[in-house]
């Protein structure tokens, strides 16, 4: 009986260390300042978050959540763009083909600072129409080819 309560206990103990920490992370490594819901075109809340691809997005509410939830496919690109936004993942190649980045090709695509390997790529985001610039840069393939999860200073 004894050995129980204690193996409770050390359950307890550890899952209300993790919740905390979690919580504490949230609030200090991620600015949501100007990071907009990957649902709906709203302020992103940190009290509303799921795990994606090694990191978190963020929802005005949990309604947004909950459509994340049923169908996260369908905001894969949405969600994308903001693991960049929030800084926990960095581009390291061009979106388009994977090569280097060349500084001088940076624009702005949907609220993110992107680059591309020569002005061929970067017009071609630029000449998209709608939403299609941000699938050209954030999609699946692309995210694939142009970012990688943000190392942490240790």
């Amino acid at each position: 009986m004894k050995n129980r309560m204690l193996s409770c206990f050390a359950v307890l103990l550890i899952t209300s260390a993790t919740v905390l920490a979690a919580n504490g992370h949230l609030s200090k490594d991620v600015d949501l300042e100007g990071v907009k819901c990957i649902v709906a075109d709203r302020d992103a809340q940190t009290g509303k978050s799921a795990d994606y691809k090694d990191g978190k997005v963020y929802f005005c509410c949990g309604g947004c959540a909950g459509k994340f939830a049923k169908t996260p496919k369908k905001f894969a690109t949405q969600a994308n763009r903001q693991l960049v936004q929030t800084g926990q993942y960095t581009q390291t190649g061009c979106p388009i083909s994977g090569g280097a980045v060349d500084e001088s090709t940076m624009i702005s695509v949907d609220g993110v600072k992107v680059g591309f390997c020569c002005g061929k790529c970067k017009a071609k985001v630029e000449g998209a129409e709608g939403k299609e610039a941000s699938n050209l840069v954030f999609g699946e393939k692309a995210f694939a080819e142009g970012y990688k999860k943000t190392e942490k200073e240790g």
